[in-house]
């Protein structure tokens, strides 16, 4: 086989992967930058676990709800893969989005795919992906996400290679703790940093969600977002549920109280006992939004 030859580049993962072994180390250069930027759709067939991954327990109940984030919105945060050799790899980081994507039915995930020793190479590559001017804010953190856990560094040495403050660094990182369709959103460029970072500083995923339906139907600013946001708190509709087994607030009621309480522009709320038994508790602050409330429930 002949030496692969730069204009081979642009034929797809499949084919830098097939021909990695016989290439000069400056073709090789050329490939892990192709690599550090490119997903590939790998078979979870032949993917393997780390033997060394330290984590050998995983919650099921966010295990569950991941498998059911990933049935709606696919895989958002590629997992990464070292590549053992022909239709073989083996899992750096993203083991539970592996598991929930099988348990999802998936039978292919995306992934970056990385070379045996290839960290040096790998660390340049991201970071000069980084200085691209069309990247969105969700592929930065994931950039980031990949540079802290494929190359050990920390907050701090991530920020001196990447020129930028720590606390820049630790607000990117953050968008990936938000929901997916919020995640969706930034990468879709319908919220901006701004709002991004007012959002992930929130606790309550169901509140977190209502003010992010609020942004996108009303068109708020930065600045009204975070005043939705300080109310949402005055209120205390931010606080963090009790578990569901004492309350019987499930992920999925939790999910009728945010659809609800966008439709009725007021924070609903579900009480359950654990027979089932419960009410729907609808606030209003005066007889105009008493009215307006009536008024949805006869138009409904």
């Amino acid at each position: 086989m002949s030496k692969m030859k730069k204009k081979e580049l642009g034929k797809g993962i499949r084919a830098l992967l097939s021909n990695v072994e016989e290439s000069s180390p400056s073709d090789q250069e050329k490939i892990v930058k192709e690599l550090s930027s490119t997903t590939a759709m790998i078979p979870v067939d032949q993917i393997e676990i780390n033997p060394f991954q330290p984590r050998k327990q995983f919650d099921e109940t966010a295990l569950a709800e991941l498998t059911q984030s990933i049935q709606t919105h696919g895989v958002i945060q590629p997992i990464t893969l070292r590549r053992l050799g022909p239709n073989s790899y083996q899992v750096i980081s993203g083991e539970r989005r592996l598991r929930a994507s099988k348990n999802a039915g998936l039978t292919e995930v995306p992934a970056y795919v990385r070379l045996a020793n290839d960290q040096e190479m790998l660390e340049m590559a991201l970071v000069e992906n980084i200085q691209r001017q069309d990247l969105n804010a969700v592929e930065v953190a994931i950039t980031y996400q990949r540079l802290m856990d494929e190359c050990n560094l920390t907050h701090e040495m991530l920020s001196d290679r990447v020129g930028k403050n720590r606390s820049t660094v630790t607000n990117y990182i953050r968008l990936l703790k938000l929901p997916p369709e919020i995640q969706q959103a930034i990468k879709n460029r319908d919220l901006s940093m701004g709002h991004a970072r007012a959002l992930a500083g929130m606790t309550n995923i169901s509140a977190q969600l209502v003010a992010f339906r609020r942004i996108l139907d009303e068109g708020l600013s930065v600045r009204a977002t975070e005043k939705l946001i300080r109310s949402l708190e005055s209120s205390g509709a931010t606080k963090s549920p009790s578990t569901p087994s004492s309350n019987g607030r499930t992920p999925e009621v939790l999910k009728i109280e945010d659809r609800l309480s966008n439709h009725f522009d007021a924070r609903v709320k579900i009480e359950r006992n654990a027979k089932g038994k419960g009410k729907f508790v609808i606030p209003f602050d005066d007889d105009d939004s008493f009215n307006d409330i009536l008024d949805l429930l006869e138009k409904d």
